[in-house]
């Protein structure tokens, strides 16, 4: 290899080595990692080409307290080879748009400039530019009603990230619902679930074993604590969501056997309600639909929804929950008869 082509390696190295701000590295730290690299470099000759390279790249030595260190600066655009593909570029401007509330924020200021150098390639593409116009075409809708999502203290969703990827407890100041003033409590953060527009904090108070569900637009503090966070034994949250409990169950399951008329049931062939569903046709055309499913109010809404278009046929329970909110509704859409105004 001659010397141009080890300096030139070097110094891609070099710059590799390089942390974005705020994070430094000083030069006799970067020294060790060229090392280990398997570059053998001097102190001074070190210094020298960085100083250099800051002429032609956005790297900054911060001289304001010893050890001087260097970093890439805030914004400066990702360094990697080879270049952005139209698809590699386009499935990063996609995470960017999903993953923007639940990536911890460290991984995501750490993100940011590979988005911004997806988005750069997306918007260099030559016309008719088919990939920038993907992100026009595609989203994602919810199956219920639409609601915009509550604002969150970006401070707040800071502290939850940071405790969760660090395994870190955290002190907070929440309103519950109905509540005109803030509590303080300790908690032990154990999950971050998106339910619909609302993102919630699965976590525990102080040294309790139960789980319990906080939204954060509620937290108007967090502040991460030094104690390492505990998690209850045997704590899944796949095991949570699939019992129900992420839609407000007690976590209980059901067999559910309702009568669908065949409009209102068909959908069900390709999105089954379980994996143990069963359809039976009967001779009228209706649709027996047999399932172990999660009792929770969630299921409550969405056989309600179908309205007259259903019958639950075996659970007791579920029949007269239903039968009372068909009831109640019925009192409230009842058309009031007027008295005949007197002359």
């Amino acid at each position: 290899m001659s010397k141009h082509q080890d300096a030139l390696l070097r110094q891609w190295s070099m710059l590799r080595r390089v942390p974005r701000f705020p994070a430094k590295v000083t030069v006799q730290a970067l020294r060790q990692k060229l090392a280990d690299d398997g570059f053998e470099i001097t102190q001074r000759s070190l210094q020298r080409d960085l100083n250099e390279l800051s002429g032609a790249f956005a790297i900054v030595c911060d001289d304001r307290e010893k050890p001087y260190g260097w970093s890439w600066q805030k914004d400066a655009p990702s360094l990697d080879l080879p270049g952005l593909t139209p698809a590699q570029a386009l499935t990063l401007a996609m995470a960017e748009q999903h993953l923007q509330n639940l990536l911890p924020a460290p991984m995501l200021e750490q993100l940011r400039p590979y988005f911004l150098a997806a988005r750069q390639r997306l918007d260099a593409e030559p016309a008719p530019r088919r990939s920038r116009r993907w992100l026009d075409k595609v989203r994602s809708v919810p199956a219920t009603q639409a609601l915009l999502a509550p604002s969150i203290d970006a401070g707040v969703q800071d502290a939850v990230t940071e405790a969760l990827l660090h395994e870190r407890q955290l002190d907070i100041c929440y309103r519950r619902r109905g509540e005109r003033t803030d509590a303080q409590a300790r908690v032990h953060p154990l999950a971050l679930v998106q339910r619909g527009p609302v993102l919630y904090l699965s976590c525990r108070f102080y040294d309790y074993e139960d789980v319990r569900m906080l939204p954060l637009h509620r937290i108007s503090f967090a502040q991460v604590r030094d104690e390492a966070a505990r998690y209850p034994k045997h704590f899944s949250l796949d095991e949570q969501i699939e019992q129900g409990e992420w839609a407000f169950g007690s976590g209980k399951k059901i067999k559910l056997v309702a009568l669908f008329e065949a409009e209102h049931g068909e959908h069900l062939y390709e999105t089954p309600l379980s994996k143990d569903q069963k359809i039976d046709v009967l001779p009228d055309g209706k649709l027996r639909v047999t399932a172990t499913v999660a009792d929770t109010p969630q299921l409550v809404w969405w056989l309600l929804g179908f309205g007259c278009g259903i019958e639950v046929q075996n659970t007791k329970a579920l029949r007269t929950r239903l039968r009372e909110a068909a009831i109640g509704m019925a009192s409230l859409y009842r058309e009031k008869r007027r008295g005949t105004p007197r002359l």
